[in-house]
């Protein structure tokens, strides 16, 4: 085990944790596509597991070498990993393959497809880390610290609100939770949230109203069957029926019914399926390692010597956390059916990928201070810094990113 972690550098609980959740996502993958094998892989059951399998192994790689860079170099990548984002966003709106009438992926070459909304949540809260860390000495401002931070949130919602309203609101809601961890004004939030929900409620009344199709009538159909007692919902029906008929100590794996039933058990649906096969304590397990996950990366938070590491740690586990949460609320019917994974463990290549990177910048900033302990380097503490910043402004960029 030491050989192992020799390579493995970084906060050795947030391995554990990655490597558990990849091993769930393999089994219970396996066991939820067997439906899904005899329609579309001739019975092949082997087919979507080993589809899965890789899926995990590259997940796995991305989070090995992404750990092994320095986060400090992804200071200056972000800017530019969120400019590309942007064209990619408006090429999908456009040009994006349509699946379940909405444009959410494109294909490259070789005929595999990438879902951008993804990798623009990614760019976005590496982005919103750098300028959060850059603004801090304006950061109360309203023009100068708050209004720029708006520009980019606001723009990348937009675009992928369209396609993908669930993932669109997961990144306002991440990007608040950020904001709020850059010491911006709480009446500047307060504003902002007012903002966000007048706009769903405009959005609500207008979907309500318009014709039952396209995009627009999922959403209407959605929203009429969550708001009412009496409106029918199967996939959420049939999601409690798996949550309900696991009990305590589930059925047993491949023993599973609603995977026959349920559409997508294997992304959308997988954490109804894990509780119906291993039971509620394994849900509660599950969520344990996803909340074990943000008090580690809380702990490295306060950790951190400068700014930016600290909000970029912040950036990753938020994104992880709240959708993992939103994934398991859509399961156990606290909110509507929307469309997103539980991370590292619904099948996915893209979203495996995204998030294996997620977790490999929050296991590089562990590496980097792990180094600096034991090199026994002056610690710099968190609560000094903004001051320091603020009295020579002109090294600030200095000394968020060293």
């Amino acid at each position: 085990m030491k050989a192992v972690f020799a390579y493995l550098k970084g906060d050795r609980v947030i391995w554990v944790i990655t490597i558990m959740l990849c091993l769930v996502s393999i089994l219970v993958v396996y066991s939820s596509t067997g439906t899904l094998a005899y329609k579309q892989a001739g019975g092949n059951t082997f087919y979507y597991l080993s589809k899965q399998l890789l899926f995990v192994g590259a997940s796995l790689l991305t989070v090995f070498l992404t750990h092994r860079i320095n986060y400090k170099v992804l200071y200056s990548f972000a800017k530019l990993l969120y400019y590309a984002s942007i064209p990619l966003l408006l090429y999908t709106l456009v040009r994006g393959v349509n699946i379940n009438e909405a444009a959410r992926w494109i294909t490259l070459p070789g005929g595999f497809s990438f879902q951008t909304s993804d990798l623009a949540k990614l760019a976005l809260m590496m982005y919103l880390a750098t300028q959060i860390s850059l603004k801090q000495p304006d950061i109360k401002d309203f023009k100068k610290g708050f209004v720029p931070l708006l520009i980019p949130i606001g723009l990348t919602c937009m675009l992928i609100l369209p396609a993908n309203f669930s993932t669109a609101a997961l990144i306002f809601v991440s990007s608040m939770v950020l904001l709020y961890i850059g010491r911006v004004r709480i009446k500047h939030l307060s504003l902002l949230a007012g903002v966000g929900v007048v706009g769903i409620g405009i959005f609500i009344l207008v979907a309500l109203n318009m014709p039952d199709s396209g995009r627009v009538g999922t959403w209407k159909r959605r929203i009429e069957n969550f708001v009412s007692k009496d409106g029918e919902n199967f996939q959420a029906d049939q999601a409690k029926i798996a949550v309900a008929t696991g009990g305590m100590f589930g059925k047993g794996p491949g023993q599973s019914v609603q995977r026959n039933i349920l559409p997508h058990p294997y992304s959308d649906f997988i954490f109804a399926i894990i509780i119906e096969e291993y039971g509620l304590i394994t849900g509660i397990f599950i969520m344990s390692l996803y909340l074990i996950l943000l008090f580690r990366s809380v702990a490295l938070i306060k950790k951190c010597p400068t700014t930016f590491p600290a909000f970029l740690v912040a950036g990753m586990v938020i994104l992880i956390v709240l959708q993992a949460f939103a994934h398991i609320g859509v399961n156990t019917g606290v909110f509507p059916v929307t469309g997103q994974t539980l991370p590292m463990i619904s099948m996915g290549g893209t979203s495996m990928i995204i998030n294996g990177i997620q977790i490999g910048i929050i296991l590089s900033v562990s590496k980097e201070i792990l180094k600096q302990s034991s090199a026994n380097a002056p610690s710099v503490q968190t609560t000094n810094e903004t001051d320091n910043e603020v009295e020579d402004e002109g090294n600030v960029t200095d000394k968020i990113i060293d």
